[in-house]
């Protein structure tokens, strides 16, 4: 999702580094995600537990508010993630707004 506006902002960055260190990742892991979030081949592997894929899909938002603008890339990449992962529109608009409001 960091990627899907063409951009890297200082604060998507941050934030995906946060991530890894509270994932109890490495800086070589951090390195093989921005590689994989830039590749061609980039794939979403979607959690088999329903807190899991909101815990993914809280991700996701904090990632496309993170440089305070909304692309459309990113709404629809954000879109195809929550229908992969069958979330319905009420549970996508409950999880924005518990994680936009915190």
């Amino acid at each position: 999702m960091a990627f899907a506006d063409g951009s890297l902002g200082e604060r998507e960055v941050n934030l995906v580094a946060d991530r890894c260190i509270d994932l109890g990742l490495d800086n070589y892991d951090l390195s093989q995600a921005i590689k994989s979030g830039l590749s061609d081949e980039a794939t979403l592997d979607v959690p088999a537990d329903v807190s899991e894929r909101e815990s993914l899909m809280r991700d996701l938002i904090r990632m496309m508010a993170a440089d305070g603008r909304l692309d459309e890339r990113e709404k629809r990449l954000f879109a195809l993630a929550a229908a992969k992962m069958s979330i319905s529109a009420a549970t996508v608009e409950r999880l924005i707004d518990e994680t936009l409001n915190q």
